[in-house]
């Protein structure tokens, strides 16, 4: 809970940036090795990435700039602060339309990518997650409980209360679908299906997760916020995918 984690001169390492980038490391390396380990291109796999994360880091923005238009007209100044204020679904979307353009570009099998790809995504959201609470933004409801945590007046998390950790319940909720995804990833009948069930889980998830969000910077779709508006979408989808996903395999064996 401390985002300042070193300074030298004029250079302070923050703690949320940090984890970022150890994020996109650590998955970035996983990717490639399991591309190679499936005899894919290293270099299609790497400019893939590459797409996706621009995609996504744009996507993230323009969400969080779609749920704050209000703020944005009253100070457009806003639209160029670029080192806080995203959002992950838009980063989810931003970097699976990326993704999609890239391999119709391409011409690689679009499914095949994704479920390629997207237990990096959990792997990295897990360290980014951690970012999230060196920093104090995402945070929890004020809570009694005996886990709430109690953030420093530095951080973007309100001081001198305890609140419930929902950024390290993410990491941990990552974490865990990294190794769930990993594990089906292996056991999978059809591409599409590891992607599909990373949708399934990852919203469902945060769709819980919401309630206990203290944060109400991100906007809301009636009594629902934005991010569990989305969340019921991509559930919605995901069952699709993977009842679509067994019909054609089902065609392949008859």
């Amino acid at each position: 809970m401390h985002n300042d984690l070193l300074t030298i001169g004029p250079l302070t390492i923050h703690g949320y940036g940090l984890m970022i980038a150890l994020g996109i490391v650590v998955a970035y390396s996983a990717t490639l090795y399991w591309a190679k380990r499936l005899h894919l291109q290293s270099d299609h796999i790497a400019s893939l990435i590459i797409w996706c994360l621009v995609g996504g880091i744009l996507g993230a923005k323009l969400l969080y700039w779609t749920t704050q238009v209000k703020s944005i007209l009253q100070d457009p100044m806003i639209l160029l602060n670029f080192t806080d204020g995203f959002v992950v679904y838009g980063g989810i979307i931003g970097g699976i339309l990326a993704g999609y353009l890239y391999c119709r570009k391409s011409n690689l099998n679009f499914m095949q990518c994704f479920d390629l790809i997207i237990p990096s995504v959990a792997l990295a959201q897990g360290f980014g997650r951690i970012g999230c609470f060196l920093a104090g933004c995402c945070y929890g409801q004020e809570t009694t409980s005996w886990f709430g945590v109690v953030f420093p007046a530095s951080s973007f998390a309100p001081s001198g209360v305890a609140l419930v950790p929902t950024q390290l319940i993410s990491s941990v909720l990552d974490f865990l679908l990294f190794l769930i995804l990993v594990f089906f990833a292996k056991k999978k009948k059809a591409h599409g299906q590891v992607a599909a069930l990373y949708l399934l889980l990852y919203s469902s998830g945060r769709f819980v997760l919401e309630f206990y969000r203290g944060d109400i910077i991100r906007g809301n779709v009636g009594m629902l916020s934005t991010s569990q508006f989305i969340a019921i979408i991509l559930i919605i989808i995901s069952i699709g995918m993977i009842v679509i996903s067994f019909k054609k395999l089902s065609l392949r064996i008859t």
